[in-house]
């Protein structure tokens, strides 16, 4: 659509074409910025996914009783990106054998999980997931779930791109 000679900006800031994908890898905070900084990903938002509670907040997914993950869901551009792609760095970049921790973090909220939005995504997750099982690159087996995507809560404007905007690149575990 045109509006004085300019072309009208998307109002859901969705670009046409974009993909979605939702990983859960620990705490959101290091995740998000790991998939902020990957050519092809164009937005990224720290949220909740998972769980039975409407509308948590982050003190209510701490109580470990919502059943929510912390979870970054990304947009991207699979003419850059693909999908396979945002599997291999999820799987580089945390513990997928350590149930409900990652690092000094633990309970069910920092599980290892993907949501997946498409029948596509599901079947690369788990064809990712039996590849690497295959061949041996973990010491344990893998447990991240594979789920179907539920509703996506963003969490609190304060965790959005938190290490961006404290200057760090990633989470100390210290």
């Amino acid at each position: 659509m045109r509006i004085c000679g300019r072309k009208e900006e998307n109002p859901d800031k969705k670009r046409v074409g974009m993909e979605k994908a939702t990983f859960g890898a620990g705490c959101f905070w290091g995740v998000e910025e790991t998939f902020r900084q990957v050519k092809g990903v164009i937005s990224t938002t720290a949220g909740y996914m998972g769980g039975t509670l409407k509308n948590p907040t982050y003190k209510d997914v701490c109580t470990d009783k919502t059943g929510h993950a912390e979870v970054v869901q990304i947009d991207y551009d699979p003419s850059v990106i693909s999908y396979n792609d945002l599997l291999r760095i999820f799987w580089e970049t945390h513990n997928p054998t350590t149930p409900n921790r990652q690092g000094p973090d633990e309970g069910t909220q920092y599980r290892s999980v993907v949501f997946f939005h498409t029948p596509e995504q599901e079947a690369a997750a788990r064809a990712s997931m039996e590849e690497l099982e295959k061949a041996k690159v973990f010491m344990r087996p893998i447990v991240t779930q594979i789920l179907p995507a539920q509703e996506f809560w963003p969490a609190e404007e304060y965790h959005q791109k938190y290490l961006e905007k404290r200057g760090i690149s990633h989470c100390s575990t210290n």
